[in-house]
């Protein structure tokens, strides 16, 4: 656990020196700062980091495997968390116009981050070791599935109508 602790830990001030190098290009460069290609170099960069911390989320999931009880709550926490995605996707999809901008930008989110979500779900599914969190964690990795497939189809449906 300590060595999950001092990679997080690496991965936390590796992330921040990133960022903070980030920073000081936006400080020397503030008008080339605003543009759309900064604004993609930022998403790669938040989402490199995140991969980063993956690494480390990877191995605590593995190690907390052994522990039955607090793995079968984990599981369950999945659940709950693969509940999310087709709620925000509903919200997106039916309520866009009648939530509130911040609501609309917390679905957008967590729909964003699903794949990252998902491959989390799948190391979880993998290394349960119990029928029940392995139940758990299946229902979850169906849930997120099926949520992303029907994102992506109603992307696509929507893509085609725009064009019509």
């Amino acid at each position: 656990m300590w060595l999950i602790a001092l990679a997080y830990a690496a991965v936390f001030v590796a992330a921040e020196a990133l960022l903070y190098v980030r920073h000081l290009q936006e400080l020397k460069y503030p008008a080339e700062a605003s543009g759309g290609m900064w604004a993609a170099g930022d998403l790669f960069l938040y989402a490199f980091i995140a991969c980063l911390f993956m690494v480390p989320t990877a191995f605590l999931i593995w190690v907390t495997a052994s522990f039955e009880a607090f793995y079968t709550t984990y599981s369950k926490f999945l659940l709950g968390l693969s509940l999310s995605a087709p709620v925000c996707l509903s919200v997106l999809y039916l309520g866009g116009k009648h939530v509130g901008e911040s609501l609309v930008n917390l679905c957008l989110y967590r729909l964003v981050w699903s794949p990252l979500i998902l491959v989390g779900m799948g190391i979880s599914r993998l290394v349960a070791r119990s029928d029940r969190a392995k139940r758990f964690a299946s229902y979850a990795l169906l849930i997120e599935v099926l949520t992303l497939g029907i994102a992506v189809a109603l992307l696509i449906h929507e893509a085609g109508a725009t064009r019509h």
